[in-house]
């Protein structure tokens, strides 16, 4: 094609000579393959093995664990739309969405959050039988084992639900169905194994825990101190083929009550029993507690929270081979296991219980926003009450929506490791953001503890969402970049497999093929990104018609600026980027905002494109893209090399700052629907537990109710005051009397707003008790005094 242009332009104007040299040069390295490898891969190809950064085999597996996504397309940099779109939506089956209605209903109501977390610092034993009998303890489990069978999807509605009426009742629930011994098995047990531990599993004979984390050992598995020696030992009077363990892990979710114990430990094999290596690497295997020598029982307190979580020990324990999971030949391959499992837990467990808390402040906080009054008018009219409101509206949106596409990614028979790191920091952050935000709309209803308060519980333990499954700095710091851009991009990856191929040569020639197809992949972002950053993202590409459109263009044009910032990046600090953990951050920020902008445009197709979604839609979007934008211009005026961070800044926002977060009206907008009782407010809300008027929820949700069905009754007897008909009375009830008395009201009118005032008032108060009952939480605790909040 080049030789015809120049051909062409040969005729047009006049022959010159020189591009034909520069495209004979070309093409003379490109078909000479010995020379062009020779003389120009070679030495590139020893440059970049020596700029590699060190990996040791924990990170290695971590890295190839897991599949590219959707995170791949954003990675790229010109994302393919029509095939986000193009994934089914996320829906409960009849039997799932039946169980959500039923059992799940059922056994929300079986649990006072209070009572378990403050009296008897445990689920009701009816509670933990129902559990069992109903089979929320195997979701996961197949059906041929005598589990539910339940899609991810499934599963993180039940869980999500359950969270809104008592944490520990989701953890209870959640860490049986998330990485532990059930989806060990499924995946890599023996059919024995199986056969043996998934059905009674299932139905809740067995209590599984697993026990990753010691002291000295939390995201960086590779220090695991805990060490098992292959040897031969006595187990059931034969001498047998097994390991001596030693171990001591704490934070191990049910190890209290758990029957078999799923322990990850460093195997030795110093006599080569298993054959000629010695140091296996980080293995798995299943112990039953009661194993001469296993040590649970103690409990750990975390945040007050009364879920089973606390140490395990043991000293020289000695256990057959076969208990390793998956069998002698599975010995060494335990970390690969654990962290392919996690890709897809990660994504299911801790952003359902995020979004429970988005969804559940989303509610209440409007109702209680309508409920209590200042200065004779609802907190909600209020302009800076509204900030905090139309922050916890837009963000339980943002969280939903990430909720429902990343646990269909898995649905989908994928294990999308970066994906769902970015939801599982993501969503925890903005869920306590939100729950920050309630507490100070609530003001002393959200601080004072009791039976009635729905927020306290899950503000305290927010950190517990925050530390566990990698905490948030670390997936931040070293997993979302660190990890995506080297398996996400489209060449990187293999290029360092090809760097680590022991055979030279067979490395040399995959390089060779790789790198050149890397130059033209980044000239190609390079070309594109000018060419959006000039026309302000105008010319991309558009899957939508409306005011979504305008946002899938910014969004492909940032994922080109990002695509290409990366390249630079990685060429310019090469394995020093992985030491630079706030740069990568701030790039991993990038690509974190590309994927949550595109669950919300998900989001908002899959649900018919609802003209009420649309002022969430902006929100999020903009926001986002501020964001975006933030991550970008920090990472410029911080890179090492000044003038590089400042020519591509000038490349990517050549105008200076594109984009604004939500403005003032775009705020008020948003709050509406969280003040009044209506569709988009039931469908963001779905599948969370609200109870019956005595419950928590219950009562703001009843009070809400009635008070904005008398609202026109309130207006009425404004107009009245205001007109001279009435004077208010010393109390509400003199007030409605005399409305009654002056024919202002008639007497169901006067009824209906009684009961609505004595709704709101019952719904503002909180909760008073003995000193008996604070001291011991057993006594002493009197019938509830009520006080205004």
């Amino acid at each position: 094609m080049a030789a015809v242009a120049l051909v062409v332009m040969g005729l047009i104007w006049e022959f010159t000579l020189i591009p034909w040299i520069l495209l004979g040069a070309f093409a003379a390295l490109y078909f000479l393959e010995d020379l062009r490898k020779d003389k120009i891969t070679q030495p590139i190809f020893k440059i970049f093995k020596s700029l590699l950064p060190p990996m040791n085999s924990t990170e290695r597996e971590a890295l190839e664990a897991g599949d590219v996504w959707w995170d791949g397309e954003l990675f790229k940099g010109n994302p393919d739309w029509k095939q986000m779109l193009s994934y089914p939506k996320p829906e409960l089956s009849k039997e799932e969405n039946d169980f959500v209605n039923h059992q799940v209903e059922e056994l929300c109501k079986m649990v006072n959050d209070w009572k378990v977390v403050h009296e008897d610092k445990d689920l009701p034993p009816e509670a933990w039988e129902y559990m069992k009998k109903e089979g929320f303890l195997g979701m996961i489990i197949p059906k041929e084992y005598g589990g539910l069978g339940f899609s991810a999807f499934a599963h993180s509605t039940v869980v999500s639900k359950l969270a809104t009426r008592s944490g520990s009742l989701s953890v209870s629930v959640m860490v049986p169905n998330s990485l532990g011994p059930a989806e060990l098995l499924l995946h890599y047990g023996t059919e024995e194994q199986k056969n043996h531990y998934l059905p009674r599993l299932a139905k809740g004979e067995e209590i599984p825990c697993f026990a990753l984390t010691g002291p000295e050992a939390g995201s960086d598995a590779g220090a695991i101190p805990d060490l098992g020696v292959v040897c031969k030992g006595e187990f059931e009077g034969k001498e047998t083929l097994g390991i001596r363990l030693s171990w001591n892990k704490r934070y191990i979710t049910l190890a209290p009550i758990a029957t078999v114990l799923g322990l990850a430990f460093k195997l030795h094999d110093p006599e080569g029993l298993l054959g000629d290596e010695e140091d296996l690497g980080i293995t798995c295997a299943l112990i039953p507690t009661d194993h001469e020598g296993v040590e649970v029982g103690n409990r750990h307190y975390p945040m007050g929270q009364a879920f089973m979580n606390g140490p395990t020990h043991g000293k020289d324990v000695f256990i057959p081979i076969d208990w390793i999971i998956g069998g002698q030949e599975y010995a060494g391959k335990g970390w690969r296991m654990l962290v392919e499992c996690l890709s897809a837990g990660r994504g299911i467990s801790l952003p359902s219980s995020a979004a429970a808390t988005g969804k559940l402040s989303y509610r209440l906080t409007g109702a209680y926003s309508v409920l209590r009054q200042q200065f004779k008018t609802s907190i909600g009219q209020f302009e800076g009450v509204e900030e905090a409101l139309a922050r916890v509206a837009g963000d339980t949106y943002q969280l939903e929506s990430m909720r429902v596409m990343t646990a269909g990614a898995v649905d989908l028979s994928c294990k999308p490791s970066v994906v769902t790191a970015i939801a599982k920091y993501h969503m925890t952050e903005l869920a306590r953001n939100i729950v920050t935000d309630a507490m100070d709309i609530h003001g002393g209803r959200g601080v004072i503890m009791g039976d009635r308060n729905y927020l306290s519980s899950g503000y305290m333990s927010m950190p517990i969402s925050i530390t566990v499954e990698g905490a948030n700095i670390l997936t931040r710091n070293l997993m979302i970049f660190g990890q995506g851009a080297i398996r996400c991009h489209p060449f990187v990856f293999r290029e360092m497999q090809a760097a680590n191929n022991p055979d030279e040569r067979a490395g040399l020639n995959e390089f060779d093929s790789l790198f050149f197809r890397h130059i033209g992949y980044g000239v190609s972002n390079f070309v594109r990104t000018l060419s959006l950053s000039f026309t302000a993202g105008r010319i991309a590409h558009k899957p939508t018609s409306g005011k979504t459109a305008y946002y899938y263009q910014q969004l492909t044009r940032m994922s080109s600026a990002l695509a290409m910032v990366s390249d630079i990046s990685m060429m310019l600090l090469g394995g020093e980027l992985k030491r630079k953990e706030r740069l990568s951050a701030r790039l991993g920020d990038v690509l974190s905002y590309l994927y949550m902008s595109s669950t919300v445009l998900k989001f908002y197709e899959d649900n018919g494109r609802p003209l009420s979604d649309l002022p969430y839609v902006e929100w999020c979007l903009q926001k986002n893209l501020f964001l975006t934008q933030k991550a970008f211009m920090d990472f410029f005026d911080n890179l090492p090399v000044s003038w590089l961070g400042a020519t591509l800044k000038r490349l990517v926002f050549p105008y200076g700052r594109a984009y604004k977060m939500p403005s003032d009206k775009l705020d008020h907008k948003i709050v509406q629907s969280m003040l009044t009782d209506c569709e988009l407010r039931d469908r963001l809300t779905n599948n969370i537990f609200i109870g019956e008027e005595n419950d928590p929820a219950g009562r703001i949700e009843h009070a809400f109710k009635k008070v904005l069905a008398s609202a026109p009754l309130a207006l009425k007897l404004r107009d009245a005051m205001k007109a001279g008909k009435l004077k208010a009375g010393r109390t509400k009830e003199d007030t409605i009397a005399t409305a009654l008395a002056t024919g202002v009201f008639t007497q169901e009118e006067a009824n209906m707003y009684a009961e609505a005032e004595a709704a709101r008032l019952d719904a503002i108060q909180v909760d008073d008790y003995s000193k008996e009952y604070i001291a011991t939480g057993k006594e002493g605790k009197p019938k509830a005094k009520s006080k205004a909040a």
